[in-house]
């Protein structure tokens, strides 16, 4: 079975369980959901996270990783499996979103491809792969093993992306960097990681060329594993998952730390039980470019007070092939409490 007809399986459920909503024929034979407005038509959460688009963006895969263009008419996410990874794309066409499909740089099939970012004027789209720098394919036995690991880069090209290229250096180098963030000045953060540790470093972007990365002070890397941080445009603050911190609410959390305009970096504070679980796989944060909401990558299971006493076949195979299964899911929660940590963060070091 091919990547794409995997995916495209997955089409089957969308239905299944929109079943309230009106829907089209797919060019698979299903059906998908008519969808429109803003944020593929999902009614917008409030102080308590809520999965995002179930049976469209979280579906049972393995799904992680959001971005978006600037103006909100294209969502991006990401879908693993054993073997592969892809970047998918839904896009707001005639005032319809489309059903989800792989973007063509990431549909041979013989690279693995995560952790989109989009830059803040839509030009550019920095993204995870393992691709080889000499552009040398990986043989059938290399490919699935994340033996490679670099930023690439795709430029705009009216209204798709152009040919992936490595990210320059000194970014680039003989360690693994992945989990690209940008802010509007052109400022990367990124994660560079050396054998049992990883860290959260920057480059500023001065005269068309990235200066020499710097590791982040020990706010930002308060033990040796951090991972994918998200940086706010605007550089106020950041927010990176962290593994080992005494509180942790088990393995790895979200944490926020604030950044003052002469640089200067708040204490980490937890986002807490309502975005963190004891499961402690959140890996992967964004917000959304008008800085409305915060959406996470978190795996959630179904509580055992819902699971009947009897199972049935058919309750198995709805279980495996919907979200909160024990797969990663893609969360959502209003942004507002930034705002509020913020002041608290400030509060604290004065």
């Amino acid at each position: 079975m091919t990547t794409q007809m995997r995916i495209t399986n997955s089409a089957a459920i969308w239905c299944a369980s929109l079943m309230v909503w009106g829907c089209t024929p797919s060019s698979d034979g299903s059906e998908f959901p008519e969808l429109t407005g803003a944020y593929l038509g999902q009614t917008p959460p409030g102080n308590t996270p809520e999965l995002f688009a179930p049976g469209i963006v979280s579906t049972g895969m393995y799904t992680r990783d959001i971005a978006m263009t600037p103006d909100g008419s294209e969502l991006y996410f990401c879908v693993m499996e054993s073997g592969f990874s892809v970047i998918l794309r839904t896009k707001l066409v005639n005032d319809r979103w489309t059903e989800p499909e792989i973007v063509p740089f990431s549909a041979d099939g013989a690279h693995q491809e995560i952790e989109p970012h989009i830059t803040s004027d839509g030009s550019k789209m920095l993204f995870l792969s393992d691709r080889r720098p000499d552009g040398e394919v990986l043989a059938p036995e290399e490919r699935g093993q994340w033996a490679n690991q670099n930023i690439w880069v795709v430029d705009r090209v009216g209204d798709e992306w152009g040919e992936p290229y490595l990210l320059a250096e000194p970014v680039t180098s003989d360690s693994s960097e992945f989990f690209p963030s940008v802010t509007q000045d052109g400022t990367i953060y990124f994660t560079r990681s050396v054998p049992g540790e990883s860290y959260i470093y920057r480059s500023r972007f001065v005269d068309g060329s990235y200066q020499e990365p710097e590791r982040l002070p020990p706010q930002v890397n308060s033990t040796t594993q951090q991972y994918n941080a998200f940086i706010a445009p605007d550089e106020s603050y950041i927010i990176v998952p962290v593994s080992g911190r005494e509180d942790s609410h088990g393995g790895t959390d979200y944490y926020i730390v604030f950044r003052s305009e002469d640089d200067q970096w708040s204490e980490p504070i937890n986002l807490g039980d309502r975005v963190n679980t004891a499961d402690g796989r959140e890996f992967s944060p964004y917000v959304s470019p008008d800085g409305k909401y915060f959406f996470f990558m978190a795996v959630r299971r179904t509580p055992w007070d819902q699971v009947p006493d009897t199972l049935t076949m058919d309750y198995v195979r709805d279980r495996y092939m919907s979200s909160e299964n024990g797969q990663s899911d893609i969360y959502w929660v209003d942004a507002g409490f930034i705002e509020e940590l913020r002041r608290q963060a400030w509060d604290r070091g004065s």
